[in-house]
């Protein structure tokens, strides 16, 4: 697959991009734990078809210690017994959160699932977070960015 559009090459893309990323590393910075970051970017990613996303966020999982199981088991979260009850009520929100349109916006069942396990803090970082990766999804998606060759840590 070949790209459409190089979004580094572009004056306004890659200011844009610039500003993505700035906002993505409020968020890295945040309480909300790495582990369940880097599942909630996977898993809105499986759903958006992003394979770059996919490419770089399961290789920066696994360089910092994600177990392989866990990786394959993000997209049948529900019925796998190795995600705790906190990272359950994020994927949750994240599905819901990326899925707007299918289900008329996100329950108050995911958000009060998802408020029991996160403070308002880290309620707030997952909020950005599923829509910043939902952002880089779009992005990548329209102008069909290929994957494979992502090395991990190469972006930051």
């Amino acid at each position: 697959m070949d790209a459409r559009l190089n979004p580094y090459d572009g004056a306004t893309t890659m200011k844009f991009v610039k500003y993505l990323n700035s906002s993505g590393a409020v968020v890295t910075d945040s309480k909300l734990p790495a582990k369940t970051q880097e599942l909630v970017k996977i898993r809105a990613s499986q759903i958006n078809g992003c394979s770059g996303c996919l490419d770089m966020h399961t290789k920066d999982a696994e360089h910092r210690g994600e177990s392989s199981v866990r990786l394959h088991l993000v997209g049948a979260w529900r019925e796998a017994t190795v995600f705790t009850e906190a990272e359950k009520a994020a994927l949750e929100l994240t599905e819901q959160g990326t899925r707007i349109a299918d289900a008329n916006g996100v329950s108050d069942e995911a958000w009060e699932k998802a408020a029991k396990h996160y403070d308002d803090d880290q309620l707030g970082a997952l909020v950005c977070l599923i829509a910043l990766i939902n952002a880089y999804n779009r992005m990548n998606v329209i102008t069909r960015q290929p994957a494979g060759d992502y090395v991990p840590g190469q972006w930051g």
